[in-house]
């Protein structure tokens, strides 16, 4: 940079002039040249922009819905995965305990999916379709921070197993379900009015929906143990619903209920405390259902048991001798039973009697005349 009076001549740029060759003030000029032209270029850039933006109209600025929001936050999307965290997340997660695997849990929850596709047809008369989202192992208190508010938060208590659970119904899902029920329009996206709490009759509307769900809920559990899931109160604010401790750990299962192009989600969180009591039932692979009395197998199964060989042996009599006087056996000795030829035999098999009778021959074979029916006298005082 050259001065002359007040004015200052920048160095020409597109001159390849060697770096060695030139001043410390031509440097820093160079550097500061350099700084401004880049500025000049993003000014230019952003006045396009905001021309560009300017040009969209008002309509190009809304506001967002609740749904939207729920977007952003984070409530709507999938949570990462815990297994791939490193670092201080994984520090930070460290506390969730990996729980076994329920295999029955699995088929209890497909059962459900069948029995409420039915049910829910005929509670909303419309054609319902319902999938299931997620199942997974989350902490109680963390549940409870992520429901996306508002919705209406159902707790019912499971009667045989003492402890209970909650249901969760999100505001699409709510909306949905009284536009049906109240023969609202049948638009795809239901109608939301924000600002204002639920009223009597969209509470009394979805308690009448969980009800229908504790009920097939509980002719899920029924291939693995008879319960009763009792709705007890329906809170909104999640604080009021806090069944079990916070850093308890519980079953977390999504349902995604679509009706008519519209719906919303329902959740039911399970603590493990709660189904602590079929824990062992859980644990098993398949225990299939009650299908009723089987009378083909059955008869199959008798058939066969005429036809078992059944091997016994005819014992003669038994004695009591000493030890030292066994150890003394010689080849000859005669070893003597308190039994007389008018006395009664034993026909065992294994370490059961079965009959009693008299030892004699016939076609010049040894043979057992059955005398007393031992057997038949144990099956009839089992029957009696």
């Amino acid at each position: 940079m050259q001065e002359s009076g007040d004015k200052l001549n920048f160095l020409n740029l597109d001159e390849d002039i060697p770096e060695h060759e030139l001043s410390p003030d031509d440097l820093l000029a160079l550097a500061w040249e350099k700084s401004i032209l880049e500025s000049s270029a993003s000014s230019v850039n952003l006045d396009s922009f905001l021309s560009d933006s300017s040009s969209l109209g008002k309509n190009a600025l809304k506001e967002l819905d609740q749904s939207e929001i729920d977007s952003l936050l984070g409530f709507g999307s999938a949570p990462a995965d815990i297994k791939n965290l490193t670092g201080i997340d994984a520090i930070l997660n460290k506390s969730l305990i990996y729980y076994e695997r329920l295999p029955m849990m699995e088929v209890v929850f497909d059962r459900l999916l069948r029995l409420l596709s039915t049910s829910l047809r005929n509670f909303t008369s419309d054609n319902v379709e319902i999938s299931l989202e997620s199942m997974k192992t989350m902490r109680f208190g963390d549940y409870l921070n992520s429901i996306p508010l508002p919705a209406m938060i159902g707790v019912f208590k499971a009667e045989e197993w003492d402890n209970g659970g909650i249901l969760v119904v999100d505001s699409s899902l709510i909306y949905s379900i009284v536009d049906v029920l109240l023969g609202g329009k049948r638009s795809i996206t239901a109608s939301r009015v924000e600002g204002r709490p639920y009223t009597t009759i969209e509470r009394n509307l979805i308690e009448k929906l969980m009800k229908v769900f504790l009920e097939e809920l509980k002719s899920a559990f029924e291939p693995v143990s008879t319960v009763n899931f009792n709705f007890e109160r329906l809170e909104i604010n999640p604080h009021f619903a806090m069944i079990s401790r916070s850093t308890n750990a519980g079953i977390l299962v999504r349902l995604h209920v679509e009706i008519d192009d519209r719906g919303g989600r329902i959740s039911l969180m399970l603590p493990y405390a709660t189904i602590e009591p079929v824990r062992e039932l859980l644990l098993q692979n398949f225990m299939g259902e009650k299908f009723g009395r089987d009378s083909i197998w059955e008869q199959h199964l008798a058939s066969q048991l005429w036809e078992t060989d059944v091997e016994f042996n005819v014992r003669l009599g038994t004695t009591t001798i000493p030890l030292g006087e066994v150890l003394n056996w010689k080849a000859g000795d005669y070893l003597g039973f308190p039994v007389t030829p008018a006395s009664l035999v034993s026909a065992v098999s294994g370490d059961h009697e079965l009959f009693k009778g008299n030892v004699g021959q016939k076609n010049g074979r040894v043979a057992l005349q059955i005398e007393e029916n031992i057997l038949q006298k144990k099956m009839d005082s089992v029957a009696s």
